[in-house]
């Protein structure tokens, strides 16, 4: 089967997954589990509001086998990180957004104590066609360590964007009728989405020499480059997962911002990723899916989720890297080292302004 033929394959099945978790809220732990014909008998169910990039592991059977033998159902229903605040919380043990600013503010509408857990986490790159890659590169804008990993210079890139360059002015582009246009990241919606919000505090640090906004004249000194970044792209999807199987399927832009995850988890089934090249931006923000306790239920839940050596090593085949166990994501990911940088070398990880000030600097590129 071919790449292209494959990857519709995997597109199909990932959308009925997706569209079984959207309709009605459905439970996936206790669908995924009568698939396994799992005898288990959870003793405890746990209702939590989770990151699309989450929802192929809690629909995984065996992660549903393990959770059973410990006491536990889960159902899970995805929701954009940042718009987790405006649901019924009283109606959920845990919420699970994708990094720690979205979940500060859920944390303080709990009452539960002991503060959010952070079971795993992964850093954001951008997932490029080798051609695009290599174009980037011949033109100072990324460097290359093979043929399917490399960095993209941040302060380059965003220079770049700030001109308005267009791929038909790097040299190069004209051998693939795919690259014109302006060039540009896709990326999710960052009002109401972690990725994309994570773009923001990425790229404000970078052009702002190293500083991070902390106020209203830290926000306007990147204003309207980040205004740039995202009117440019047009139309945004609310999770990462839409445009990256998109891109796999071998359409929309040629640079889209993933999370790692999303690209070792490809790898860890054995699929044929083709001519994708993992481009760590040499300053990134890593996404620390932090799960917030609304519920003793949830706080339970939430702590097993980062103590049991079988959901570690089950979150580290959906491509996360576990808080505390970088061997075992280092171990699970040997054979994948022309794609995944295990070590993140030279990779400079960006402080996130508060979420206050996030939010505020999202709502600005709308403005």
């Amino acid at each position: 089967m071919g790449f292209r033929e494959h990857a519709a394959c995997v597109r199909r099945i990932v959308g009925i997954v997706l569209a079984v978790l959207l309709i009605g809220g459905v439970a996936v732990a206790v669908v995924a589990g009568r698939d396994s014909k799992d005898t288990s008998t959870a003793t405890k169910t746990v209702r939590g509001v989770i990151g699309s990039e989450k929802a192929e592991f809690f629909a995984d059977p065996d992660v549903v086998k393990a959770l059973a033998a410990k006491g536990f159902t889960v159902k899970a229903e995805t929701s954009g990180s940042w718009a987790m605040d405006q649901l019924p919380l009283k109606d959920y043990d845990f919420a699970f957004p994708g990094s720690k600013a979205p979940a500060d503010e859920l944390q303080r509408k709990s009452s539960v104590k002991g503060g959010p857990i952070r079971p795993f986490y992964s850093p954001l790159v951008v997932v490029a066609h080798r051609g695009a890659a290599q174009v980037l590169a011949d033109n100072g804008l990324a460097t290359l360590s093979g043929k399917s990993s490399g960095k993209l210079l941040m302060g380059p890139y965003l220079k770049a964007a700030k001109a308005d360059r267009t791929w038909q002015q790097l040299k190069g582009a004209g051998k693939h009728a795919e690259l014109t246009g302006t060039v540009f990241i896709t990326t999710t919606d960052p009002v109401s989405s972690n990725s994309g919000a994570l773009y923001l505090a990425a790229a404000s640090y970078v052009a702002d020499g190293g500083r991070v906004a902390a106020d209203e004249a830290g926000i306007d000194r990147t204003a309207p480059l980040l205004k740039k970044l995202i009117q440019v792209q047009g139309a945004q999807q609310t999770s990462s997962d839409a445009p990256f199987r998109d891109f796999i399927s071998g359409v929309g832009n040629p640079l889209v911002l993933v999370y790692e995850s999303q690209v070792a988890s490809l790898l860890l089934q054995k699929q044929d990723l083709g001519d994708l090249v993992v481009l760590y931006p040499d300053t990134t923000v890593s996404s620390d899916h932090t799960l917030v306790p609304l519920t003793d239920s949830g706080r339970q839940f939430g702590e097993l989720l980062s103590t049991d050596r079988r959901l570690r090593e089950l979150a580290v085949r959906h491509g996360f890297r576990p808080q505390g166990a970088a061997a075992e994501f280092t171990a699970a990911t040997a054979g994948h080292t022309d794609y995944i940088d295990r070590q993140l070398t030279g990779i400079r990880q960006a402080p996130v302004p508060t979420a206050t000030v996030l939010r505020a600097m999202a709502r600005r590129t709308r403005g």
